[in-house]
């Protein structure tokens, strides 16, 4: 029986159905990442242009309050908001509560949204 392999083969994509929890699990490792890079580039840019004067602030301020500016902040605010968001649902299963299916699916669902919703206020009581 050379060559002939008996083990159970691991399930792949192509097997697996995507589901909302699938989705939530990526977009949580990608608003992660979004944040360490792009986050942590605004962040020392902001804090550079404090110690470097008036003007590099005021350069600073410049472009964070241009259309495209805002566009890169409210995008970094939501995927800090999805973020926490989803790492609150993943440290509910953690604890061992919400791997009921309907319960899993619902907050899979309801992470996005709720991350959508935290933005839009935070946004409307920054430009109000």
């Amino acid at each position: 029986m050379a060559g002939v392999n008996n083990r159970p083969l691991s399930p792949h994509l192509q097997i697996w159905r995507w589901g909302p929890a699938m989705a939530i699990s990526i977009l949580h490792r990608v608003t992660g990442n979004a944040l360490a890079f792009a986050g942590l580039g605004l962040l020392l840019w902001w804090l550079g242009s404090l110690v470097s004067g008036e003007a590099a602030y005021a350069a600073f301020t410049a472009h964070a309050t241009a259309w495209y500016g805002r566009v890169v902040l409210i995008g970094l605010s939501w995927a800090f908001f999805s973020h926490m968001c989803s790492g609150l649902r993943h440290f509910v299963l953690d604890i061992g509560a919400g791997f009921e299916l309907k319960s899993n699916n619902f907050w899979s669902v309801i992470t996005p949204i709720i991350a959508i919703v935290l933005t839009v206020a935070t946004w409307a009581t920054i430009l109000r």
